[in-house]
């Protein structure tokens, strides 16, 4: 089978052939269909990070797939069964692991290789595709997924004012959730009014970009000072920012890939008594919701899928994508043969 490794800063992203992976007794193997390529893959590649993937990782974590084989303890799948999964496994038997929390355990790790045509995961971890989401709307759930937990950490409900800072993959996904979650107001803050029909579409009520006026814009926006901030946009001063817009006694929860300082004046924070809450991935609880609410017909996020790419194009958009944003949410289909590699999904 062809995989993408990562093989440390400043060599380039390899298309090798390893041996078919086998499942351990609570894994099953997938035959990839598509996977998404994410902001991290971006970031965690690039020199100029301070955090990387280890050397020697097989890449790719938003993907959707067939079952091809079943460890001897799964039950529940079956071969050809059409899944998405964490990719991420743990323990399997902490407090955390049964909640469906592997992100929690102390023993987590990444079981990626959704860039290449056969991958692992734990069984456990694993959720269906309803019979109405083909392949490519399964690779965007694990986005989705990230995006509904900052929801749910926050607290969003019914009546909820809430500010979105951010308007990539993971702020659309935070907006679908909280417009799910039955929030009165939304408002996504972005650099540039790019992502404005998107942001609208996936359920936005309003769509504002940096300035000096933001704090006034966003009050007559949402009709009165957030409740909620939802910070999306991991980059530097964001999380301050959030705490100024955010009202008094509201929360933040900081969503955005950020591995930069970022200064906080905590007089400010300490002033307002915010509640801040970091939010790292999703939980399997977070993944069936997605799921639930794409099969029950709010299918709006499905707009944000883009080109479609084959396996071998994915080195070089890789290092394109590091220029700048691209339309839509790029996938990779493993199968596709390389001289098809700009077709539309």
């Amino acid at each position: 089978m062809r995989r993408v490794i990562f093989h440390g800063v400043g060599t380039p992203l390899t298309i090798e052939e390893h041996p078919d992976p086998e499942p351990a007794d609570h894994e099953v193997v997938i035959r990839v269909g598509r996977c998404g390529i994410c902001g991290s893959d971006l970031t965690m590649t690039d020199p100029a990070s301070p955090v990387h993937f280890p050397a020697g990782a097989a890449l790719g974590h938003e993907y959707a797939g067939e079952i091809v084989a079943l460890g001897r303890a799964v039950t529940g799948l079956a071969i050809g069964d059409r899944v998405t999964a964490l990719p991420t496994a743990g323990c399997g038997a902490c407090v955390a692991c049964r909640a469906g929390d592997p992100n929690g355990c102390l023993e987590c790790h990444h079981i990626m290789g959704g860039f290449g045509e056969y991958t692992r995961a734990d069984a456990r971890l694993v959720t269906k595709l309803p019979d109405a989401l083909s392949l490519a709307d399964g690779a965007l759930v694990e986005p989705l997924a990230c995006g509904w937990q900052a929801a749910r950490l926050a607290g969003v409900g019914a009546g909820s004012r809430v500010l979105v800072l951010g308007a990539g993959p993971i702020g659309l996904a935070a907006t679908y959730a909280a417009r799910r979650a039955g929030a009165a107001r939304i408002a996504v803050v972005a650099r540039s009014d790019r992502g404005n029909g998107l942001a609208t579409a996936i359920g936005a009520d309003a769509f504002l970009t940096q300035g000096e006026t933001l704090d006034t814009e966003t009050v007559a926006a949402l009709g009165g000072p957030a409740e909620v901030v939802i910070e999306c946009a991991g980059t530097t001063g964001v999380l301050q920012q959030a705490f100024a817009l955010v009202r008094p006694r509201g929360t933040v929860v900081s969503a955005g890939l950020c591995f930069d300082p970022q200064t906080i004046a905590f007089g400010a924070a300490i002033g307002k008594q915010v509640t801040l809450r970091f939010s790292l991935a999703y939980t399997l609880g977070d993944f069936r919701a997605v799921v639930d609410a794409l099969d029950a017909g709010h299918v709006e996020p499905l707009a944000m899928q883009g080109e479609t790419i084959g396996l071998g194009a994915l080195p070089a958009k890789i290092e394109a994508m590091r220029g700048g944003r691209v339309a839509g949410k790029v996938m990779v289909d493993p199968w596709r043969p390389d001289e098809q590699e700009t077709n539309v999904a």
